[in-house]
């Protein structure tokens, strides 16, 4: 959370001719009662949230490339759930991008913005989860002393790092 994520994805989404910006939280918010958050217990109802949540924005993005479009799925997806997120969506070619600015970067962002989104995680918890625990696929990029425009015009040169399958 606060690297960027959702105004990249938006960003890039509007660069390409014809694309659909696929938020994995939107499903998360979708639940009207009895939703219950991940705080990292496996194999309870906030894990099975959590893959829910992965399962429809995975068919949401299949659906749009299926109808012509590029789907930019926007989401926190960490550790091992990486992996399996990439085979949950079918279509292929797959790219992935990490944005991985710098704790710090992230901090400085979340204290300046109007929302928080970490709950019972921190930002150091999230920033070594994914140096430590996530699997390298595709394109990692440090964003933090980049612009957004930056950023996207980073993602469209490393599309042959980014691209998985």
């Amino acid at each position: 959370m606060a690297s960027g994520k959702s105004t990249v994805a938006q960003a890039l989404a509007e660069r390409l001719p014809r694309a659909a910006h696929v938020r994995g939280d939107a499903f998360r918010r979708m639940i009207v009662s009895g939703g219950v958050p991940y705080e990292g217990v496996p194999g309870g109802e906030g894990e099975a949230q959590l893959r829910l949540r992965y399962r429809l924005s995975a068919s949401t993005a299949d659906a749009y490339a299926y109808a012509g479009f590029t789907a930019v799925v926007q989401d926190v997806i960490l550790g091992e759930e990486l992996k399996a997120y990439v085979e949950l969506v079918r279509t292929r070619p797959a790219y992935v991008v990490v944005l991985a600015p710098r704790p710090e970067v992230v901090a400085a962002r979340e204290a300046a913005r109007g929302k928080t989104g970490y709950g019972a995680w921190t930002v150091d918890d999230l920033d070594a989860i994914l140096r430590e625990q996530t699997p390298r696929l595709g394109l990692r990029l440090d964003s933090g002393e980049l612009t957004v425009e930056e950023t996207v015009d980073a993602i469209l040169a490393g599309l042959d790092e980014a691209r998985v399958k």
